[in-house]
């Protein structure tokens, strides 16, 4: 039986969870929390890049932001149509580490698979608490189904001050070159390559003045997050 999770993360491509989170990530992973990530496709159709290079990519991330797993699905890139299929294949990777917190991309994206992803693991994580679905299978409910912002921002609930981890956050990223320097001959542009580190840097700080702290990330979530007191300071 595989080991259970505090926390799994899905995301449609290797990076989108670093994009995302990263900071997020390695404050609970040092604070000892086990916490790990499944991208759903290889990345194939990435106009950088080689599948073989995202793979090696996403495995030094994954030592970098102290991640207890990383899976990957196999799903098509360009093909994340939401198919019971598909469904079938991340409700089984929820089972399979029952975790407690489940993150996945926000609902509204420039790219269609950060959109598709997002509605994916929200059917997913409502069938893996149905019983008589997939009944080979221990049901599992989550407790709690957060979003995390990409490419774009939208209304965000909730805001992790991760000042401390800023810097292991570049360092996962960093691990992309593929994606985010035009270091081959065949390198073409994207907008992954001009300057989008930078962007997701100023966009962290900007979320992070809203509470005058130097860099936050941002979550949403379609469900009342519940506090224990108003006045703590620790409600997350």
């Amino acid at each position: 039986m595989s080991q259970k999770l505090d926390i799994l993360i899905f995301g449609a491509h290797a990076d989108d969870a670093e994009i995302g989170m990263a900071g997020t990530i390695v404050k609970h992973t040092t604070a000892g929390l086990s916490v790990g990530i499944c991208d759903l496709t290889a990345a194939e159709m990435s106009s950088n890049g080689t599948v073989e290079l995202r793979k090696e990519e996403a495995n030094r991330a994954a030592q970098v932001l102290g991640l207890t797993m990383r899976s990957n699905l196999g799903l098509p890139d360009r093909g994340l149509f939401v198919s019971p299929e598909n469904i079938e294949c991340v409700t089984a990777e929820i089972r399979k580490y029952s975790p407690s917190i489940v993150f996945a991309p926000y609902w509204e994206d420039r790219h269609p698979d950060h959109i598709a992803c997002s509605k994916l693991v929200e059917e997913a994580v409502f069938n893996a608490k149905l019983r008589r679905y997939l009944p080979d299978q221990p049901a599992v409910k989550v407790d709690e189904l957060f979003f995390y912002f990409i490419n774009d921002l939208g209304k965000t609930d909730l805001i992790v001050d991760v000042t401390d981890h800023y810097g292991m956050k570049e360092e996962a990223l960093s691990c992309y070159r593929s994606q985010f320097e035009k270091n081959h001959e065949d390198a073409v542009s994207t907008p992954l390559t001009e300057g989008y580190i930078e962007r997701v840097r100023a966009r962290d700080a900007l979320l992070g003045q809203r509470k005058l702290i130097p860099y936050a990330e941002g979550f949403a979530t379609k469900s009342p997050y519940k506090v224990h007191l108003f006045n703590s300071k620790e409600t997350y």
